[in-house]
């Protein structure tokens, strides 16, 4: 429940939550779209604006590894927090704005550790999250409640498809100038 200026679209609460990485956790509502029929640049631009702004006014911090204390992008969800058999559906914005395939194994872990530190899920509760861009499905639960550092946290399992896409062999002669490797963007 952090408040966050957002530039184009004032004040909104935002989640916090750590599944691996840190996210940010909104409603896509609250920037004035819907996550299951907005553009997908549309929620890409107000997500990479919400992911910014939170950088900007919120100092994360991570028990263990201040390496770990950042914020890697933020989730625009249906809104659809407590507990339901029906899946709730979200988009990840993460990195330099890429959007995850899949409704992301640390944001759902994240998602679940909030929605369990809120009271809106019990442990052993499935739920099921939806791809707001594929459809694809992934299904979490909280399974044990625990402390890490300070903090309350809570054991998750999640679940889904995964595909095996291929593979690669990488050779570097000696002579290569660029054998260090090279960054296109």
């Amino acid at each position: 429940d952090l408040a966050i200026n957002i530039p184009g679209h004032g004040k909104v609460v935002v989640d916090i939550g750590y599944g691996g990485t840190f996210y940010a956790f909104l409603s896509a509502e609250q920037l004035g779209l819907d996550v299951c029929s907005s553009k997908t640049r549309d929620l890409v631009n107000a997500a990479s604006a919400v992911t910014e702004a939170v950088k900007k006014q919120f100092k994360l911090h991570h028990p263990e590894s201040e390496d770990l204390a950042f914020l890697y992008g933020t989730i625009l969800t249906d809104g659809k927090d407590a507990f339901s058999e029906e899946p709730t559906t979200n988009i990840c914005v993460f990195a330099d704005e890429q959007v995850d395939r899949s409704p992301t194994g640390s944001g759902v872990t994240a998602r679940i550790a909030l929605q369990y530190h809120k009271g809106l899920i019990q442990l052993n509760q499935t739920r099921t999250f939806r791809s707001s861009t594929t459809g694809s499905v992934f299904t979490g639960k909280a399974v044990k409640a625990t402390k890490f550092g300070d903090y309350n946290a809570v054991i998750v399992e999640v679940s889904g498809e995964a595909f095996y896409t291929g593979t690669a062999t990488f050779t570097v002669e000696e002579e290569d100038p660029l054998k260090y490797g090279f960054f296109f963007k």
